[in-house]
């Protein structure tokens, strides 16, 4: 099996999510029902663990759409705190000036 880039496994995780949002949240209602049996939650518990991982929404990382960076990530922008120095200072994104002094 070839080695899949970062970028690559975090858009497989966001597919994942796409597809398991409905059963993990069907699942966790069921789980948080206080009116249903013991057992009845228990089931749903065991349920939810066997469902895959990257189907979790906390497993997909924020990552700049410019280089893929994963640090430094501003949510506005989507991008990296590098990519949006390289690009500010080429004028290529709106509203933003360099400093000079």
């Amino acid at each position: 099996m070839a080695k899949t880039s970062a970028v690559e496994k975090n858009k497989r995780r966001r597919k994942t999510v796409a597809q398991q949002a409905s059963k993990r949240a069907a699942l966790k209602a069921t789980i948080m029902n206080q009116s249903l049996s013991i057992e009845e939650r228990f089931k749903a518990t065991l349920k939810l663990a066997e469902l895959p991982r990257d189907g979790s929404k906390t497993r997909i990382r924020n990552r700049c759409e410019v280089t893929g960076r994963p640090r430094a990530f501003y949510r506005k922008l989507k991008m990296s705190r590098i990519a949006l120095r390289e690009l500010g200072n080429l004028g290529k994104v709106p509203g933003i000036v360099k400093s000079s002094w």
